[in-house]
């Protein structure tokens, strides 16, 4: 009977699935013995009211959502460590006009976990989206998330920011079926019948996923916030915008500057030569009077 068991467990591996979030935009079920409205705890509070703060800055202050797996206290330091050295490497150089000899203090962006639920909620309650972006939202979150807020859109910023997340949290690589066989075989071998299997606790490996974002109010797919970090910055869509508007003007000037002085007289005196053998031939076909 114990190795009928045995064979039982064996063959038929128990598998345990992993815990998923999703956001639900319909309202709350009212249970009729409930006491209305709901009091909340001081955390849950503070938390609902942060979440709507970064929710309703998303107008001028992008938000990158991530989706997180198994990461640490530490590997969380870390992240933001190196989060931190990218936005300082690529901070903007002071002029040389500047008189302030000390370069201006670079506004950090901020990586912040959060709970979906309570995420869920706000962005339920929160009117600055139209239905069909909280639909595209909702529909983006499935997992554990974490956002990135940015103080100011900056996409050269962004752009380094993402090249130090994809090469600090590479992406994991899916197990092949050898893998697969492999580890059922090494399962199967170590299991003896009536000694309890020893506890193995497997070494986590964290993933950082890129979701989408929510820039100027407007909801992004991760292929979309690749775009937008390929942008040149404000001051250089300026200078682009100026260049081409004082492009005829310039033209125009050194065309003149071409025919001044000098050059205006000779210009002048070859358009005269030109036109005399035309009048010559006019008064030469005129008839006699």
């Amino acid at each position: 009977m114990l190795g009928a068991t045995s064979r039982l467990r064996v063959s038929r591996p128990v598998l345990i699935p992993s815990r998923t979030y999703a956001i639900s935009l319909k309202p709350p079920v009212v249970y009729p013995r409930k006491t209305l409205p709901r009091v909340y705890s001081e955390r849950k509070t503070y938390l609902y009211n942060q979440y709507t703060r970064l929710l309703q800055s998303t107008s001028t202050a992008p938000l990158i959502l991530f989706e997180h797996v198994d990461f640490s206290a530490n590997r969380l330091i870390k992240l933001r460590a190196d989060i931190a050295a990218a936005v300082t490497k690529h901070a903007k150089t002071p002029s040389l006009s500047d008189p302030s000899p000390t370069p201006p203090a670079v506004a950090q962006p901020t990586f912040t976990v959060l709970r979906t639920s309570i995420f869920g909620v706000v962005l339920r309650e929160l009117n600055q989206f139209d239905p069909q972006a909280r639909k595209q939202l909702a529909k983006t979150v499935n997992g554990s998330l974490a956002v990135l807020s940015f103080p100011t859109l900056d996409p050269p910023q962004l752009k380094a920011v993402l090249r130090v997340l994809a090469r600090a949290v590479p992406p994991r690589k899916p197990k092949t079926q050898q893998q697969i066989d492999d580890e059922k075989k090494a399962a199967e071998a170590a299991f003896v019948p009536g000694r309890r299997p020893k506890r193995q606790r497997p070494t986590p490996v964290p993933d950082l996923k890129l979701l989408g974002a929510i820039i100027e109010g407007r909801p992004f797919l991760a292929e979309g916030v690749q775009s937008v970090a390929e942008l040149p910055t404000l001051d250089a869509l300026r200078a682009q915008i100026v260049g081409l508007l004082s492009a005829p003007a310039a033209q125009l000037s050194m065309v003149l500057s071409e025919a001044s002085g000098g050059k205006l007289a000779r210009t002048l005196e070859g358009f005269k030569k030109s036109l005399e053998p035309e009048t010559q031939d006019a008064q030469g076909d005129a008839p006699p009077s």
